[in-house]
């Protein structure tokens, strides 16, 4: 539809149906174009699997087998090494292997069943486990061996369908192929164009500037001139051309009435006209503006001047009712009344958005700029509604969304706001589009109504909403029904939507911004297709930034209301018709069609895809893809009825046009396009159903190109899966022959077993599976095809023949063929399946009656007990000898044992398991039944479980059977015993012999499988008499049944002594113990004495399976047995050592909490071996024990011998040897620094540096662990002696002879002192410096850093200690001490320790380097430093507060005189004027102050003393003020105070009184309260000749005594 001038969108067609047509394209299919070079070959399948020569797995697991070692065999288990049976079989129970058992009876002469042989594929054998179930190797399809998966599960073809939703990328970041097809088909409308945008067309009809579409393509345009076109693009009319339409400006808004007969056009200066086309020359309403005069006294509603009315719409299906608006953000509803024409008609305007912008502003409201973005009127569907009649009309403005109902009266319906979604400062735009309810062809699969709902799209920015409109009844039926909106999804675009339009009920197309146009579907919105439109030029116009202006430009980047640009309009340029985009460009107008899915498909034919197009196609067919967007129909039914055919046709076009490109160029389409062709097709007809288009045409395109191993190769799996199981016989054939040429006969045999045999050829199949030894196929063909189920027995028992000549022998290399060894052991799990209801090999479950008569021919053929005759007729007796004319009696059963018995006896075991056995079935034949049917069944009806285990008893008897074939039938008799008693009823000899047959296993391997069916039979079997039993179960190590016999016997003794003899269940021993023992039995003194005996007997094996649990439940239930435990493992001390730490420290209870009744023996015997082999919680624990319970004299040796030192001093500590203690450690200590200094000695240059390091700073943290230990001593003997050596120092302070705790200290730092010199004279020996650090092997400056810590801890223990002692002092001792108790402590113990070290040093050197050593030690020391600082504090603090408490309560003067010269000084009768001097000195302390406030002004000082400590001057008070100040330094006032407390000397006041007539001066108050004249008081110091300071301007002080108090 390139250029032609005639449309293909028909005005007739309907509406409501335009998402469901389908647009068949007629073009031809048979030609493809030629495939290209570059065509993508994204999926190759995977290459074929072959198997090499070997036709089947078994013996690549024979092999795997035989690689399996001794010890570990695979899964743990026990089996026959020589039976390939393991391939067949499930996984078994948890029994343990032990390989390598001998036989039991080596020197038998009867050999063990054939399969069981050793010899034969390895040299020692092994036995299988009774209870392993078999299993096919073909069991079910999730078991198949690894293969390409079904092509209906590979991934999909590379081929892209439609683009990215992402579609903001840029081209450059992104390598999308672009679809072979265009998603939209535009056509430019040539003729149209020429007439409406040539320049003769602008000329003379002005600028296209709107577009409307609906029988006709209707243009506006910038003379006010409406050009309305029909579809084959003839201009049918010129509206407007001399009528007063073009004095009103360019046509800005266009509207059709719904039935296409009236035009209405809306015009820049706010004019709207509307034409009937019918009579076109005049118009046939004329809307006017309003006039100036109107404006100021308005008494009608209009369009104001000069205002684009920029939307219009007629309201339903009327030609009088319309809708308007205009930039100005105002809209009206116009209805013109009834008349003869055009001047017979008035016309009422409502307005129903906006307000006037000379109309008051409604108080306290702020009113922003706003317009009308987008408006739109509901058109009409093809089913009435209610909302037909009202009149609803959508608006947008940049802040709501509002609907509302014009008629009969105009009223709000919906208000919305805009949605937080949307971005503050995005591109501010707006449009809606309303869809009419409609009435569908096919119900909505959503809603299941058949009537679509009204639905409006509205956007702003990039925020897309879909409202649905519901009706809701009313009580009334006169009132129109209420309508319900709710907003039903919600879509962000990543950029502004400009346009929106609906294409079809469920598809829209949206145009954004960047002029891109996206297809979205409505209920997933789901963007399906997305590309530019830049290239069309599409018309836009700035209609809102003008109104909007204010909004823009006042930008606020915080108000979220606020938008940052203001988008073109775009609304007028994009209609959408019957699913056909109209867009109005500046230069065309162009029209565009969805690609529906058959054009596309076509396009991807054409293109050479054909792979791509069937899966496209199947896409559609299954609903995967889009839909709705290519003319799909949401109803699956039609949908497969529309795609179903034309995927067909383009399989087959797809298979003759491959097919004959490879006979012209085979390089053209080579294998991996055929297979991915093949792939690709049976997807499709799996998904169609149609299997016979996969066997009718395509396999012959395949067959007839020789390349059906392509197609076979294909339809393996879904053979295998079950999805195709009918296969025509000429396939089967030909997949027989290309499997079998490539190896694969396992495939094949697992194929054949998964398909339908009903069209299978019988003989060639069976004939096939004979020639290929595909037995597992050949079973199953005769089972489900003929149903025979002793066919199969035959042909598997007939390869036993070569095996065992002459019934005994066989040679080892048939054997070891496979076709008779490996496939001869397929009958057990045939057996094993049918026997159970099982269609063999498969596992699916056959129907009863079949069931019945499979297991029945089954027992029939095994316990006959004769030679048969099969197939029934033939006269072929089916004997076992043939070369013998005498046969055994139950010939194939005997057979069958001689090879495996034990597979056999499993396979039989499981059989039992079966309700067919449970009665006999003759009682149900009454009457001619039984008659009926044949002898196999008949029989087999009435074999049961007693029968089967008669004849397994006579058959194989110990005469013919060794025993490692016998102890299978000795198991499987103990098994089922017990559970099927009612059916099985055996004497009592027999049980017995069953019970010593399983003593007497043969081999190790089968030990548990033995005792467990012993336990079995013995559950239900009781003998009379077990004494006999006893020796065989011991020596078969039957343990479990010991135990249970002596618990039941209630033989505690031996029950015990099982449980030790029983190596692999001892954990248990312990919780048999507890069982024994516990009060609620009641045991006898015989009984509890025998279980002592077994515990003495066995004490030392029970310590050493677990010592803990042995200590525990001992001291549990016979503590008395603890010495002989200990005593059974004294060669063992480790074991003691848990042994009794269990006891004394139990795990699960705290160490403040452990009680222990154990004797003091048993804990210095734990101390003993802690020392040995946990010496660090020596010291720990020897601090919890109570002192009686530990001995000094017998564990200070062995702490002595093993180093714990720190304990011994704990313990010397405890019994009040503090001095020796002390003397110990020292000694100690000295020891250590001995071997530090021999280190340190001994070290040269070719000593390993590192060792050294590290033993020298191992010593000197044992120095530093010991002096805390000597540190806690000290610290420990001064809290036992505080109290009372303080009473004896406060009643004795003068003595020097230092106390007990104080010679402690003094001994412990004389020691440290004394080591860390003479460690350090080593360390920083010159001569050792000079040689260089190279040379030396230890860090000396590292090992002289944690040498001073000893004497660094030991003195900041010392004053922690004394400043403790002091602070515990209550608070009137520290007032009324002189001086600390605890720092008098402290320097008799430096005093001492210096005159110590004075007597020790030779010289005054020595004494130096001693004080030296110590101070060093502090030289960073923080902590001393705070030590110090807190002693000073605590006395500083005490005086301070009590100066502090003198200073605040002042001084009262004694009397009102001077106590020299006895004149008044204060109070009534005071002389002199005392008023007028106190007012001149303030006058001058004011003029001094505000100099000083000028001063500190003058430098910027602030003008008041701040926060702080500052000299507080003295107080000089004159002469008469009452309120009066000491003149006294606080220090001296405290020592006044105290001199003032005690006796006061007398005094002569009156001598030296001064004349009365003296000028007075200042007065001073001493803190003795006696008063004085100054000048009085200065001169009877001078008198005295008391030596005083003067006291200046500036009040700075001079001491005073008083004369009197001294």
């Amino acid at each position: 539809m390139a250029d032609d001038d005639q449309l293909d969108l028909s005005p007739s067609e309907d509406q409501a149906s335009s998402d469901e047509e389908t647009i068949k394209g007629d073009q031809e299919h048979g030609h493809i174009a030629e495939i290209l070079e570059e065509e993508r070959q994204d999926e190759a399948a995977a290459p074929p699997e072959s198997n090499g020569a070997i036709p089947s797995r078994y013996r690549q697991l024979l092999r795997e087998q035989d690689d399996t070692s001794d010890s570990a065999s695979a899964e743990g288990l026990p089996r026959r090494v020589g039976s390939p049976i393991d391939s067949l079989v499930s996984v078994p129970d948890d029994s343990p292997s032990i390989q390598g058992s001998l036989l039991s009876s080596p020197g038998s002469s009867i050999l063990p069943s054939l399969a069981s042989r050793p010899g034969l594929s390895s040299p020692t054998p092994s036995f299988r486990p009774f209870d392993r179930r078999f299993q096919s190797r073909i069991s079910s399809p999730s078991v198949l061996s690894p293969r390409p998966s079904s092509p209906a599960f590979l991934a999909n073809h590379s081929r892209s369908v439609s683009l990215s939703s992402n579609f903001l990328q840029d081209s450059g970041d992104t390598d999308t192929p672009s679809p072979p097809w265009e998603v939209v088909r535009w056509t430019r409308l040539q003729k149209l164009n020429g007439q409406a945008f040539s320049e003769a067309g602008k000329r003379n009809f002005g600028s296209p500037t709107c577009i409307v579409v609906s029988a006709s393509i209707v243009l506006g345009t910038s003379k006010g001139i409406i050009l309305m076109f029909d579809y084959s693009q003839n201009l049918k009319m010129i509206i407007g051309p001399g009528t007063k339409a073009v004095e009103s400006g360019a046509i800005t808004a266009l509207a059709v009435s719904a039935d296409h007969s009236t035009l209405a056009g809306g015009h820049a200066n706010g004019n709207i006209f509307t034409w009937d086309t019918t009579r076109a020359s005049r118009p046939f309403l004329t809307i006017s503006h309003l006039e100036e005069a109107q404006l100021q006294n308005r008494t009608q509603d209009g369009h104001m001047p000069n205002v684009a009315v920029t939307h219009l719409g007629f309201l339903g299906t009327r030609h009088t009712a319309l809708v308007s608006a205009d930039d100005r953000g105002m809209a009206f509803s116009h209805l013109a009344t009834r008349g003869t024409g055009a001047l017979g008609r008035t016309v009422k305007t409502v307005r129903i958005l906006g307000r006037y912008p000379n109309a008051p502003t409604p108080a306290g409201k702020t009113l922003k700029p706003s317009t009308v973005l987008a408006f739109a009127p509901l058109p009409l569907g093809n089913v009435e509604r209610a909302t037909d009649s009202m009149g609803l009309t959508a608006m947008l403005t940049p802040y709501l969304l509002v609907i509302v109902s014009t008629t009969p009266i105009a009223q709000t319906q919906h208000k919305s706001a805009r949605p937080k979604d949307v971005a503050p400062h995005s591109a501010m735009s707006g449009c809606l589009a309303w869809f009419p309810a409609v009435k569908l062809k096919v119900p909505d699969p959503n809603t299941g109504s058949t009537m679509s709902k009204v639905k409006l799209v509205y956007c702003w920015s990039n925020v897309l909403t879909v409202l649905d409109v519901d009706e809701v009844p009313t009580e009334d039926k006169d009132k129109p029904p209420g309508l319900r909106f709710k907003a039903r999804n919600r879509w962000k675009c990543e950029e502004a939507i400009v346009a929106v339009q609906w294409l079809t009920r469920s598809v829209l197309t949206v145009l954004t911004i960047t002029q891109r146009l996206i297809i979205l579907e409505d209920r997933t919105m789901r963007m399906t297709e997305g590309f530019d439109l830049i290239h069309k030029h599409i018309y836009h116009a700035d209609l809102f930034s003008k109104q909007l202006h204010a909004l823009v430009e006042q930008l606020d980047e915080e108000d979220t209301s606020m938008h940052g640009v203001v988008a073109d309009a775009f609304y007028m340029s994009l209609k959408a018709y019957k699913g056909r985009i109209f867009l109005l460009g500046f230069n065309d107008v162009s029209i565009g069609a969805l690609s529906n899915w058959a054009d596309r498909l076509i396009a991807l034919m054409e293109n050479g895809d054909y792979v791509g197009a069937i899966q496209l196609a199947t896409s559609y067919y299954t609903g995967d893809s889009d839909k709705l967007t290519v003319g799909l129909p949401e109803d699956t039914g039609l949908r497969h009825k529309m795609v179903r055919d034309k995927l067909v046709e383009i399989m087959s076009a797809s298979l003759k046009y491959a097919f004959g490109q490879r006979q012209k160029n085979r390089a053209a389409v080579d294998d991996q396009h055929l297979r991915e062709l093949a792939e690709t097709c049976f997807v499709a007809c799996q998904n169609i159903g149609d299997v016979d288009f996969v066997f009718d045409e395509m396999y012959e395109w395949y067959e007839d190109g020789d390349v059906e191993g392509i197609f076979l190769e294909t339809l393996e799996p879904y053979i295998l899966e079950r999805t195709i199981r009918m296969v025509p016989p000429t396939v089967v054939k030909a997949m027989v022959t290309h499997f079998v040429s490539k190896g694969w006969e396992s495939r094949l045999e697992e194929m054949i077993c998964h398909m339908e045999t009903a069209t299978l050829d019988i003989d060639e199949i069976t004939l096939l599976c004979k020639q290929h030894s595909l037995y597992d196929a050949l079973i199953y063909v005769w089972n489900q095809a003929l149903r025979d189920y002793v066919t199969p027995m035959i042909d598997l028992v007939t390869l036993l023949i070569p095996l065992m000549q002459d019934g005994e022998r066989a040679s080892d290399a048939i054997m070891n063929d496979e076709i008779f060894g490996v496939n001869a052991l397929k009958m057990f799990p045939y057996l094993s399946y049918t026997l159970t209801g099982r269609v063999y090999p498969t596992g699916e479950m056959m129907d009863d009656a079949l069931a019945s008569q499979a297991k029945a021919e089954i027992y029939w053929f095994l316990f006959s007990g004769k030679t048969i005759t099969w197939p029934k007729g033939s006269n072929k007796t089916f004997r076992t000898r043939p070369m013998q004319n005498d046969e055994p009696s139950f010939p194939y059963l005997r057979m069958i044992l001689k090879f495996d018995a034990p597979s056999f006896l499993s396979a039989l075991n499981e059989g039992f398991e079966d309700s067919f056995l449970n009665d006999s079935q003759e009682k149900h034949l009454n009457g001619g039944t039984g008659k009926d049917l044949p002898e196999e069944q008949f029989f087999g009806m009435t074999v049961d479980r007693q029968y089967v285990v008669s004849i397994l008893l006579e058959v194989m008897s110990p005469a013919d059977f060794a025993p490692e074939d016998t102890i299978y039938l000795d198991m499987f008799i103990a098994r089922n015993l017990p559970k099927f008693p009612q059916y099985l009823i055996l004497p009592g000899s027999t049980l017995n012999n069953v019970v010593t047959g399983l003593c007497n296993y043969p081999g190790a391997d089968l030990a548990d499988d033995a005792q467990l069916s012993a336990e079995y039979l013995l559950s239900i079997y009781h003998p009379p008499d077990l004494a006999p039993m006893i020796p065989l179960f011991k020596k078969a190590g039957f343990f479990r049944i010991l135990k249970r016999i002596y618990r039941n016997d209630k033989q505690y003794g031996k029950l015990l002594q099982t449980y030790f003899e029983d190596y692999e269940d001892q954990e248990e021993i312990f919780d048999c113990i507890a069982e024994c023992l516990r009060p609620q039995v009641g045991l006898t003194k015989r009984q509890l004495q025998d279980v002592h005996d077994v515990i003495k007997q066995h004490s030392k094996d029970l310590v050493e399976i677990d010592p803990v649990k042995a200590a525990r439940t001992l001291n549990e239930n016979a503590p008395e047995l603890h010495q002989y435990a200990l005593d059974s493992i004294s060669n063992r001390p480790e074991l003691q050592h848990e042994y009794l730490k269990a006891l004394l420290e139990p795990d699960d209870e705290p160490s403040n909490e452990r009680t222990s009744t154990l004797g003091r023996d048993f804990i210095e015997h734990y101390v003993q071996l802690m020392c040995r082999y946990n010496a660090s919680h020596v010291s720990d624990y020897v601090g919890l024990v109570q002192a009686s319970n530990l001995r000094l004299d017998k564990l200070l040796p062995t702490m002595e011998e093993t180093g714990v030192i720190d304990a011994a001093v704990m313990l010397m500590a405890r019994e009040g040897q503090v001095m020796d203690a002390m003397e110990r450690l020292i000694k100690h200590l000295n020891t250590l620094e001995s071997a530090l200094r021999g280190l340190l000695a001994g070290t040269n240059g070719y000593t390993e540096e590192f060792q050294v390091q590290e033993a020298a700073e191992d010593l000197l943290k044992g120095l530093q662990k010991y002096t805390h230990v000597g540190i806690w001593l000290c610290q420990g003997q001064m809290k036992s002696t505080r109290n009372g050596s303080l009473q004896r120092r406060q009643s004795s302070p003068a003595t020097n002879e230092l106390t007990l705790d104080e010679r402690l200290w003094l001994d412990l730092i004389d020691t440290t002192v004394q080591i860390t010199r003479r460690l350090t004279s080593v360390l920083v020996q010159p001569e050792l410096a000079e040689k260089g650090a190279a040379q030396h092997s230890q860090d000396a400056e590292k090992l002289v850093t944690l040498l001073r810590t000893l004497v660094q801890h030991t003195f900041t223990a010392l004053l922690t200690a004394t400043s403790t002692q002091n602070a515990a002092q209550p608070p009137s001792a520290r007032l009324l001490s002189t001086s600390s108790s605890g720092s008098l402590t402290f320097l008799r113990i430096l005093k001492a320790f210096l005159t110590r070290a004075a007597v020790t040093s030779p010289n005054l050197a020595d004494l130096r380097a001693v004080l030296t050593s110590i101070f060093s030690a502090y030289a960073y020391e923080e902590s001393i430093l705070q030590l110090s600082n807190r002693l000073l504090e605590q006395q500083l603090f005490v005086n301070v507060q009590s100066a502090v408490q003198l200073r605040q309560r002042g001084w009262r003067p004694k009397g009102s005189t001077c106590e020299a010269c006895g004149r008044r000084l204060w109070g009534p009768g005071v002389q002199g004027n005392v008023f007028e001097a106190w007012e001149t000195k303030q006058a001058v302390e004011d003029k001094k102050r505000e100099e000083r406030q000028l001063a500190k002004a003058a430098i910027g000082a602030p003008a008041e003393r701040g926060k702080g400590k500052a000299e507080t001057p003295r107080k000089l008070l004159d002469n008469g003020l009452e309120g009066m100040a000491a003149e006294e330094d606080s220090s001296n006032a405290t020592e006044h105070t105290k001199i003032g407390t005690a006796e006061n000397p007398a005094t002569n006041g009156g001598q030296n009184s001064p004349r009365r007539d003296q000028p007075l001066g200042p007065l001073v108050v001493l803190a003795c309260r006696h008063i004085y004249h100054q000048s009085c008081l200065d001169q009877l110091q001078a008198q005295k000749g008391e030596s005083h300071r003067s006291v200046d301007d500036y009040g700075r002080e001079r001491e005073y005594r008083c004369p009197i108090d001294g």
